[in-house]
């Protein structure tokens, strides 16, 4: 079947151009017209979407073709947004951009998506060069369907008029041109801007909103959005009756936020009840018959997280009675001993896994991966492989020569390998952050091994 699907994809030169202040100020704009709009991030990023979904007021989703093959990429871009007036895809560094031969770059989704591509450019400290750059990128691909420019980081009438009439020398058109303002800014911390909820969000929405609004061209925007073409999709996209037989316990909070909305979905595709709960507030799991614990900031959190005693007793009782529990990144962390934090003091955590994070002040690995099971798991056989990312500023410590290592992970990008996460009876655990939408068959077997615990309870 066929759908008519308005969209466009918003991408930039390279990373820190303004793209995600940009596409978060145009879909509170285009919701404050009372429209429908769905927002999408290229690239596997937690942070973004949160904004997006806040501006939007509609859960924000993922395009990656590195974590979900590219067949379900047009099936989870349909489902979700055939019912809203316009979507709008938020790309990821520059252009073209993205893992090995381009994998998941915006140039790959916007083909793939045939959505007409506006570049956003920091004109800082550029004049007519801006127009080169953007003639630049206008022809370097060819099957770039390239619909225009916005100019972000003017410092003058006179900056953007000189720009302008740069751009229509060549014919490219301009969207929107987007002064200088500090007030604009989203607050960054070290794995770049702040989750969505904090510091004052809202109120930055509505002020970078009102902005774009006046400095965006929004009706020649929907115009150039209306002349994308029809999709095609052969699945069937009405919602699944599904009986639910387990549940799932996933942190929730300032200290564990980063969950893709379609990975989740996947496991209550297969009978999984998700209830969310906090490891920050809460003193004991929810009944449930597995745990997920999700990336995040627990390395912000640490006193906090520490200090809750009686949840930390409860998850290692779920460890003992060996609930299956599977946890990425901060989850994984959140399990050890210990983490050492930036400053290097101490903070004992649950305990579960023989091993400590220490904070490192630079970014220690970043990247696709293909992770192979070392072992049989609670979401893999022996030899098995899941697709991946590694984004992470602290190292694991492990005292024992026998460790049991999870996984072989190997590099997208150099095909580099090494021993990585922690596997013991039913609990996985380690720095991929994965996506169940591309590993169904994982999925199912982590919805079938929490039905095995529940029936010895």
């Amino acid at each position: 079947m066929k759908y008519n699907i308005p969209r466009i994809v918003l991408a930039a030169p390279q990373s820190s151009s303004g793209k995600t202040t940009i596409v978060t100020g145009i879909l509170r704009a285009l919701r404050n017209k009372k429209m429908q709009v769905q927002p999408y991030k290229i690239g596997p990023d937690y942070i973004d979407p949160s904004y997006h979904a806040l501006a939007a007021g509609r859960a924000g989703h993922n395009l990656d073709t590195w974590l979900v093959a590219e067949e379900k990429i047009d099936e989870l871009f349909i489902k979700t947004s055939h019912t809203a007036d316009i979507s709008i895809i938020e790309g990821v560094m520059g252009l073209y951009d993205g893992g090995k031969n381009g994998i998941s770059s915006t140039a790959q989704l916007a083909k793939k998506l045939q959505a007409p591509v506006i570049l956003v450019i920091n004109c800082r400290s550029m004049g007519d060069s801006a127009a080169a750059l953007a003639l630049g990128f206008k022809t370097y691909d060819k099957d770039i369907n390239f619909a225009g420019v916005i100019l972000n980081c003017l410092g003058s009438d006179t900056h953007e008029q000189m720009i302008r009439e740069a751009m229509e020398k060549i014919s490219i058109p301009v969207l929107g041109a987007v002064r200088r303002d500090n007030a604009m800014q989203m607050p960054e911390r070290h794995l770049g801007l702040t989750p969505a909820g904090e510091k004052d969000t809202e109120e930055k929405i509505s002020y970078i909103a009102e902005k774009i609004a006046q400095q965006i061209d929004l009706a020649e925007l929907l115009a150039v959005a209306q002349t994308a073409s029809r999709l095609e999709i052969a699945a069937d996209i009405a919602a699944e009756k599904i009986v639910k037989t387990v549940k799932i316990a996933v942190a929730r909070d300032k200290a564990f936020s980063f969950y893709y909305e379609a990975s989740l979905a996947v496991l209550e595709k297969y009978g999984a009840e998700i209830e969310f709960f906090s490891p920050l507030d809460d003193e004991n799991l929810p009944e449930c018959d597995a745990i997920i614990l999700g990336g995040g900031f627990p390395e912000l959190f640490v006193n906090e997280l520490s200090a809750n005693k009686l949840m930390l007793q409860s998850l290692q009782r779920a460890a003992a009675n060996n609930m299956p529990i599977y946890a990425e990144c901060g989850g994984f962390m959140y399990l050890m001993q210990e983490i050492i934090d930036f400053d290097g003091k101490v903070w004992p955590m649950a305990g579960i896994i023989p091993a400590r994070a220490v904070m490192q002040q630079k970014l220690q690995t970043v990247g696709y991966v293909t992770a192979k099971a070392l072992k049989a798991n609670i979401l893999l056989d022996t030899a098995e492989n899941i697709r991946g990312h590694e984004f992470h500023f602290s190292v694991q410590e492990e005292p024992a020569n026998d460790f049991p290592w999870a996984f072989i992970f190997t590099k997208n990008r150099n095909n580099a390998q090494y021993k990585a996460g922690y596997c013991y009876k039913n609990i996985l655990a380690s720095y991929l952050h994965m996506h169940f939408l591309g590993a169904p068959k994982s999925a199912e077997h982590f919805v079938n091994k929490a039905k095995e615990y529940k029936r010895t309870k």
